[in-house]
């Protein structure tokens, strides 16, 4: 019987256990590598800044309020004081609304007691007015006069007008100093109706009115007027003869027995050179009641 010694029943366990161990080597060494391939620093990107938003023009703000404020009348349709709240003050009874109207860089407001005017400036969307004058006419209806005044102490305050909107429906929006807000909505003006200028009188109309004849009313009334010229220096120089008046003047109002001297604007309808058949060739805009007088 030949005895084997334990040194040599071990040596093919560990020469078994060196090779494992090497074939382990070999196999983790890819591992190794590409784990070092993962670590290797790689560029760095640089995403450059986003470019800001275009701003919109300040110039053509103020070209576009410029040209929009002009050509409409201004109709107040609400208010809120500082606190976003509606505030009623701005509204006397059944009386018609505020309205503000823009040309040749006054403001005028128009519905009060007197005609109120001032000097105003736009850039961009703020806009800065001068104090307002008024005539000195007193008028004996109620919370008239207190209307009046809180308006004229009002609007030298404002500080931004924003318009917007579309061409047929424009809006604007007033913003004073104490925070409060006015919402106004535009109705094209005479100039802008009728495409043109309108032509200055000064028409006084007789207390009462007259038979006239009309196609389509047999018992027809018609104003009786005639021209009044004043000079440069406001004093009137002389009358016209008095006429039938056909047609109205678009603001106007007549109360029998009240004889008034009117300014008005007087507009062409020729359209392309043409007047409209069978109908006036002019349209009569009150501008203001210069004299009123009650002779009944």
């Amino acid at each position: 019987m030949i005895h084997t010694p334990p040194t040599a029943r071990l040596a093919p366990a560990i020469a078994c256990l060196a090779l494992l161990a090497a074939c382990g080597q070999s196999a983790t060494a890819p591992t190794s590598h590409a784990g070092a391939a993962t670590t290797t620093p790689t560029a760095k990107v640089t995403t450059p800044p986003a470019k800001p938003s275009p701003q919109p023009n300040p110039q053509a703000v103020a070209l576009s309020a410029a040209r929009v404020l002009p050509a409409y009348e201004w109709e107040l349709a609400a208010a809120r004081d500082g606190r976003g709240q509606n505030d009623a003050r701005w509204r006397v009874g059944d009386r018609p609304p505020l309205r503000l109207s823009f040309k040749d860089g006054r403001m005028a407001v128009h519905n009060l007691c007197n005609i109120a005017s001032a000097g105003y400036e736009l850039d961009g969307t703020q806009m800065r007015m001068t104090r307002p004058t008024a005539t000195l006419r007193a008028c004996a209806e109620p919370g008239l006069m207190a209307l009046e005044s809180r308006v004229l102490s009002l609007l030298p305050t404002v500080q931004a007008a924003h318009a917007s909107g579309a061409p047929d429906a424009p809006q604007l929006l007033l913003r004073f100093a104490d925070g409060s807000e006015w919402d106004l909505v535009g109705h094209p003006t005479p100039e802008t109706r009728y495409g043109s200028a309108g032509e200055r009188l000064f028409l006084e109309v007789a207390p009462l009115k007259v038979a006239c004849n009309h196609p389509l009313m047999p018992n027809a009334t018609c104003l009786r007027v005639r021209d009044v010229r004043y000079g440069e220096n406001g004093v009137k120089t002389g009358e016209g003869e008095w006429r039938v008046f056909h047609g109205s003047i678009e603001g106007y109002e007549h109360r029998e027995g009240t004889r008034n001297i009117l300014r008005v604007n007087r507009y062409s309808l020729a359209r392309n050179g043409q007047l409209p058949a069978n109908a006036p060739s002019h349209a009569y805009v009150l501008d203001m009641v210069v004299e009123s007088e009650l002779t009944q």
